[in-house]
């Protein structure tokens, strides 16, 4: 009895990992343009308007989300609450994806580490980014979402 309570308790974690990860990109959009592109674009103007590859004021918001994560994996880790450390996996989990997509592939900030946008999502992606990145004022330009993009975004393989 205890085994199926521990693989439902397994299940059940991963689930809301893997749900986490998938709702964070409805916070990121709300975030990215409501508040990165509301209240606090002073942190985020040098993001559209880059000097250079270094650190950005714009990095904070991941300093930001990444503390929301570790403090829920350290006390859910601390407490046994394995929820609390399935919600900050699922939060690393999207922080992750955003990096890898965002920062590396997208705007390239790691010199030596080239991730190209092989396939028709990630080329539908790295399009809508770039359409979002035309605008460099505050009133931004849609999309705000970071690993989703409409099919409206859809690049035929031959252009890319």
């Amino acid at each position: 009895m205890e085994i199926a309570a521990t693989k439902r308790e397994l299940l059940l974690n991963v689930f809301v990992a893997i749900s986490l990860a998938v709702f964070m990109e409805g916070v990121a959009w709300f975030t990215h343009k409501h508040v990165m592109h509301g209240f606090l674009w002073n942190l985020h103007r040098d993001h559209h308007r880059p000097k250079h590859r270094g650190l950005q004021k714009n990095d904070w918001f991941a300093v930001f989300f990444s503390l929301i994560s570790m403090g829920s994996i350290a006390s859910g880790t601390a407490s046994g609450v394995t929820l609390l450390v399935s919600i900050g996996v699922g939060i690393d989990l999207y922080g992750v994806g955003y990096f890898l997509f965002h920062d590396v592939m997208f705007h390239k900030r790691l010199r030596r580490f080239r991730l190209p946008p092989r396939g028709p999502y990630l080329r539908r992606i790295v399009h809508a980014h770039s359409v979002h990145h035309r605008n460099i004022e505050k009133e931004g330009q849609p999309p705000y979402s970071f690993l989703y993009a409409g099919p409206q975004y859809a690049v035929d393989a031959k252009e890319s």
